[in-house]
Order: structure tokens, then sequence, then C-alpha cells
């Protein structure tokens, strides 16, 4: 969810400096300069001027995320890996309580189920409830087949009214949970037979508060833009995540394929139901009030991505919203935090502003584009050497694409590389529908809108016709 889309934004950085790179930098002429001067200065253009600072900002920012990307890959490449609870394969398991978020899902529904029944965590401790929100196809039925077949194994939750959305949904549904685990798949994924137990072994340490695993595409092979995820996906979770976890930085939760302690959760102020980015928005609220969360890179879980772009500008505008959201309500808090170390809280706030980054870019490269109307090439011709530098950093290096690179090679699938310069595509639409949606927020919030859940559209039913 929120987690899956912070990726695909990290690298738009480059796009603005292939434009800042490719702009006339001499100086132009048919501007007046004082006698006896042969390079205008700053303040020869008082407007110009304070353009050039804007963008000699924005084009230092992105160097410190083009740094963290490096930093990251180098890590995953060289550094120990961390995985402090994979060795857990025979312990007392808890009672756990697993919930399937499932709305309009009568296409994938019945394979969740299918392979939750058929994990190996013991059954007597497994509380199966697919939460039914308001579906109008034939989910609700489907649920019901499986509960008439195994009723000591499964309890449904039908959700008839109430908030919209998936927050408000498990939100209503965690009160029945049994047991102080709550582990929580959206519909279309589909676990494998161990991965309720790899899931669980990091929640023997009483200081974690919530648990990750990996996400992998079931359906990549579909069309340009599944390839593309699937890229993207592998980055962000095979290079971004485990780098976080190997460097005690923050991984962060993203709402399926993990879970949560409960207790913890009702420590940091229960679950809310205000946002459209439930998984950021735990995350960030138990790592400012102590809690650890825990990235497992082993334990994969396979999922559907959009196959059209539409369906994936929805996404990924409902991710940017429900992130901004977190962003403004604890980013001051998580900043001053008494429970992290500097690391995290920079990490956590660099995180925290990567779906302000694609308008920061924008901005940029409207100011770019100013300054050479403006005649004012010669102020940027003072920022050659940091251009130089950001071109390297974001370019020469690929950045996330950097990341996408290392990723797929440590997965031992070379051929996907040759997609890699699409991907500059698939940044591009995230920069305008990211952009797009700072701006809606900014309206729901003076207009005092409520912000509207769009589901993603499944597919596994149609391509079995």
């Amino acid at each position: 969810m929120a987690l899956r889309a912070v990726r695909c934004v990290r690298s738009v950085g480059g796009l603005a400096a292939a434009l800042v790179v490719a702009l006339p930098v001499a100086a132009q002429t048919g501007v007046m300069l004082p006698q006896g001067a042969l390079v205008p200065s700053f303040k020869d253009y008082p407007g110009a001027s304070v353009m050039a600072v804007m963008l000699f900002v924005i084009v230092g920012l992105m160097m410190v995320y083009g740094v963290r990307h490096f930093v990251f890959t180098m890590n995953r490449l060289t550094a120990r890996q961390r995985h402090p609870y994979i060795d857990i394969v025979v312990a007392n398991w808890p009672m756990i309580t697993v919930f399937i978020a499932a709305h309009n899902e009568e296409k994938v529904i019945a394979g969740c189920i299918e392979a939750l029944l058929n994990t190996d965590y013991p059954a007597d401790r497994l509380k199966i409830i697919p939460v039914n929100d308001r579906s109008k196809d034939g989910t609700g039925a489907i649920i019901d087949s499986y509960v008439a077949r195994f009723p000591s194994r499964m309890s449904p939750f039908h959700r008839t009214s109430g908030k919209a959305g998936k927050s408000a949904a498990l939100k209503d549904a965690l009160a029945f949970a049994e047991g102080d685990i709550a582990i929580i798949f959206d519909a279309d994924y589909v676990p494998g037979r161990g991965l309720l137990k790899q899931l669980v072994a990091p929640f023997f340490d009483p200081e974690v508060g919530a648990v990750m695993g990996r996400v992998v595409p079931m359906n990549s092979g579909a069309n340009l833009l599944t390839r593309l995820l699937d890229l993207e996906r592998s980055g962000g979770y095979q290079v971004d995540q485990q780098a976080r976890m190997n460097m005690n930085l923050l991984p962060q939760y993203g709402g399926t394929v993990g879970g949560v302690r409960l207790s913890a959760v009702e420590a940091v102020g229960g679950w809310h139901d205000d946002t459209l980015a439930e998984d950021t928005d735990i995350t960030f609220r138990l790592m400012f009030n102590g809690w650890k969360t825990v990235y497992t890179n082993r334990s994969e879980c396979y999922e559907e991505v959009p196959e059209d772009w539409a369906v994936r500008i929805k996404q990924v505008t409902r991710w940017a919203k429900g992130h901004n959201q977190v962003m403004a309500r604890y980013g001051w808090k998580f900043a001053t935090s008494p429970y992290l170390n500097f690391a995290q809280r920079l990490d956590g706030v660099l995180l925290l502003f990567v779906f302000v980054i694609p308008l920061v870019m924008l901005l940029g490269w409207f100011l770019a584009l100013g300054l050479y109307f403006l005649n004012a090439g010669s102020l940027l011709a003072k920022l050659i050497p940091l251009f130089a530098l950001m071109a390297y950093g974001t370019l020469g290096n690929f950045a996330a694409f950097f990341e996408i690179v290392i990723a797929v090679l440590i997965d031992g699938n070379r051929r996907r590389l040759r997609l890699l310069p699409f991907n500059l595509l698939g940044f591009l639409v995230s920069l305008f529908a990211i952009s797009g949606a700072v701006w809606s927020l900014v309206l729901d919030r003076v207009l005092s809108r409520e912000m509207v859940w769009d589901k993603t559209i499944r597919y596994r039913g149609e391509a079995a016709k």
C-alpha cells in the first residue's frame, strides 16, 4: 500500500537533473550589464536571484535523496544482512487472528482463504476473519461458503454500514481479534504455507510492534506496466527495506503481508480510521513511541499489481494523500522523539517527505525554465558544479534505478534489466499523479471534503476466462 508506492517517486529527481543540466548556461544576450562587468552577478537580477537560490535548494535536496539511495544500495551489497528472527521454526506459537480485508473481491478472495487454510500454523491457535466491507458482488457468499465448511476455523465479519475505506473496516473488525497479534492480508494476496510462522516469529521480541514481509507481484508478465511495477517492488523490498533493517533505521509496515501487536497499537492511541494510509500512520506512531518495526525479506507473499495506467494513477494518488496526511500530523513528533537516534529521525523525515518531492521537482523545472527565459543563464552557470554532482548522483548511479539493478541481480533475473529505461515512463506518470494528489489534499482540507477510498481493480478472474 503506502509502502509500495514510496519507491516509485524517489528517482523523479533524476528527470529534473536531466532537464536542468541540459539548459544553456552560457551568458544570455539582451541584458544590460554594469559598465566593465564581463559576467552578470546575482545583484543584477533581483527576481531571478531568488529563483536561482530556490533552484539551488531543490538541487541540494535531490542530492540528499540520491546519496540516500546510494548508501542503501551499497549497504545491501556489502554489509552484514540482518535476519534476526529467521531461525525461529519451533516455538510455543501464540494465538493470532488473521484478517483478510475485502471489498468487492469475488475474483480473488477464495485464493487467499484457501492459502490460509493450508498454512502450517497450529489450527487451534489461528482465527481467520474475512472482513467483508459492504461488498456488492459475490464476496459475501464466497466467504459464507467457506465458513460453512470450516466453522471452527473462520469467523466472518460482514460490515454493512459505517465509514468507507480499509482503515475504517479494519478498525471495526479488530474488536473481534483473539490473542495479541493481528496478521493482515489484502484479499488479492496468496500467502505461502510457512508465511504465518515467519511473520509471527519477530513478535517473540517484546519490543517489536509491527512486522512486514516482502511483496512479490504474481501477474508481472501481463503487460509493460506490470513488468515495471515488478522492478519497482524488487528494488523497494529487496534493497530499500532490507537496507533499513540492516542499518536499524525505519523498515515500514505496509498494511498487508504483515502484522501488529494489538497491545502496542492500543498504547499509541489505537487504530485510526481517518486516514487513507493506515499502514504509514501506525508505523510512525509505533516508532516515535519506542516500538520497533521489523522487515523479514525472506517472508514472501504474492499480490496482483495494476494492469491499467488509470488504476495505477488512482492507487498512487490514494497512497500520496494518505502518506502526506501522516507527514502533516506526526512529522514534528517523529523528528523530536526521544526514543529515536539521529539517523532514525533523519531517515523517517526523508521518508515522510517522499510524496512531496514530485511537486518540488515540478517547481524546480519551472524555476529552471523561468531563469532561461529571463536570460539569466549565467546565474545557473554559478551552479554548474552542483548540477554536475547531482547529475552523477541521480542519473550516473541511477539512484533508485541503481537499487532496482542490484535487486534484480540479487534475485537472479538479469533479463528484466532490459526494461530499466522504461521506468522513466513510470516515474514521469507518478510525478504528475502525486503532484495532483498534493494539491487535491490541500483542497480537501480547505473545502472540508471527505476523502474517498478508490478501490484497486482485480484481474485474476478475467485472466482465467
